[in-house]
Order: structure tokens, then C-alpha cells, then sequence
């Protein structure tokens, strides 16, 4: 079971980004896939999920509006598309798929500085 995320980077604020989680080792259309981040010193949060088919999705109140979740199944893929990147958003970027069991990834740095 894998779950790989990729798209990190350093970013200045206003600019966006675009993460990508890829899943294999299980079936990834039937899992409930998240973003959660962690900022140095801080606990992790939930950013945002989407339900299985994508009919559904839920944000943080500090990233509505900016940052939009989507996945492809036919790719085993979720997507995390940010905007308007601010200095906050600063942190480790996790990918997590939920059902019976739980996977996590590894993480993608994303900095957003001038």
C-alpha cells in the first residue's frame, strides 16, 4: 500500500499550488481521501476531504474559498488544488484515505514566502 504525494514547493504568497496524492495497493474508489497538514511546532489538521465519488467535500474555515479538493478514480488520484496561498499555509501536506483501515502518505513540503 502506497500513497505518494507530490506537487510541493516554495511558492510566494498570492501565487498557487497544485498537490497530487497517487494510491496504489488498494482500492482507491472506495475510500474517503483527506488532506491534512502539519506546521512546525503545531498538531495536525484536517484541510479537507472528499467522499468517495466526489459528490461530496468538506474544508477548513481557513482554507474555503482558496483551496479546492478533487479526485480522479480511474487515476487513483486526489488533488489538492490551492490558491491565494498565504504565509499560514506553510506546512507539511498529507494525503489519507479512510474505510476499514487508514493509510497516510508521506508528506509534501509546501512554503509559501516572499
Amino acid at each position: 500500500v502506497q500513497l505518494v504525494e507530490s506537487g510541493g514547493g516554495l511558492v510566494q504568497p498570492g501565487g498557487s499550488l497544485r498537490l497530487s496524492c497517487t494510491a496504489s495497493g488498494f482500492t482507491f474508489s472506495i475510500y474517503y481521501m483527506s488532506w491534512y497538514r502539519q506546521a512546525p511546532g503545531k498538531a495536525r489538521e484536517l484541510v479537507a476531504g472528499i467522499s468517495r465519488a466526489g459528490g461530496s467535500t468538506n474544508y477548513a474555515d481557513s482554507v474555503k474559498g482558496r483551496f479546492t479538493i478533487s479526485r480522479d478514480n480511474a487515476k487513483n488520484t486526489v488533488y489538492l488544488q490551492m490558491n491565494s496561498l498565504k504565509p499560514e499555509d506553510t506546512a507539511v501536506y498529507y494525503c489519507k484515505a479512510t474505510n476499514d483501515r487508514l493509510y497516510w502518505g508521506q508528506g509534501t513540503q509546501v512554503t509559501v514566502s516572499s
